[in-house]
């Protein structure tokens, strides 16, 4: 079994440039047909930044978060979430929408949530780069720790991955699971401090609201672009994370592998 699964993890790292390229083809098939192409991808996540400065910044005046503008506290927050959740439920009907590779017997279909990664990843980059934008417009020192935003993007990807391979895997044989998925992305938005700031809540509950992962995946990039403080700050809240990470890579790779030789059969 356990070889079984080295195998399974490895054919990841064989079938590299094959993932590239399929991620590179759907980030650009979204784009086919329309005037502007790829500028898209820009002009969507500055079209949502803009609203939002208008409206908490000119519209409420909310006040600044720990001194720094809401606008760009919340869009250092908003970009890892964006992220995960186009993962996870694109990839809850990725499956389907690939039959016709899967029914090909020498395609890898565990590649699939990971080109979903990769692709998203791309449009995170340029959501990225419009919070490196606020940042400087705003005046807000550049440091060292802006580095730290590749840690937690690992942290993000491994636990986007486990999650995908399981939705994914059993939405091939029960089709709610993609709307299920749906709408626990859409609970998890509003319970994840994203819109609003943790200490808002009493302190008796921050310890449940920490026992989220992506909790510590927004925070993180909160702390690596705003705040300067490192990851190993929270030792306790980094070792829940990697248990809980490593339990759902774990699980998710297993079902995956588990009911993939049924996945021809049933699509």
């Amino acid at each position: 079994m356990l070889k079984s699964f080295y195998y399974f993890i490895r054919l990841l790292f064989l079938q590299k440039h094959l993932i590239a390229a399929m991620a590179r083809r759907e980030v650009a098939t979204q784009y086919i047909g329309s005037m502007l192409g790829f500028i898209w991808a820009f002009i969507q996540p500055l079209v949502l930044i803009t609203v939002l400065w208008m409206v908490f910044s000119l519209g409420f005046r909310v006040k600044p978060t720990a001194n720094v503008p809401f606008v760009v506290w919340l869009t250092a927050g908003m970009a890892p979430w964006f992220a995960f959740s186009e993962i996870v439920t694109g990839s809850a009907g990725i499956l389907v929408a690939n039959a016709h590779l899967i029914k090909k017997t020498v395609f890898h279909s565990q590649i699939l949530p990971v080109v979903k990664i990769v692709s998203a990843f791309i449009r995170h980059a340029i959501f990225l780069l419009m919070l490196l934008i606020l940042i400087f417009v705003n005046h807000i020192p550049f440091t060292e720790y802006y580095l730290q935003f590749l840690y937690y993007l690992s942290c993000l990807a491994f636990l986007a991955l486990g999650a995908a391979w399981l939705v994914s895997a059993l939405n091939v044989f029960l089709r709610d699971v993609a709307q299920i998925v749906g709408v626990i992305i859409q609970v998890g938005f509003w319970a994840t401090p994203i819109f609003w700031d943790i200490s808002i809540m009493p302190e008796k509950l921050h310890f449940f609201f920490k026992l989220n992962p992506v909790f510590y995946i927004v925070q993180g990039y909160r702390e690596s672009f705003l705040y300067g403080i490192g990851f190993w700050h929270h030792p306790y809240q980094t070792l829940w994370f990697w248990f809980f990470s490593s339990s759902l890579f774990v699980l998710g790779a297993l079902v995956f592998q588990r009911l993939k030789p049924q996945f021809a059969d049933v699509l």
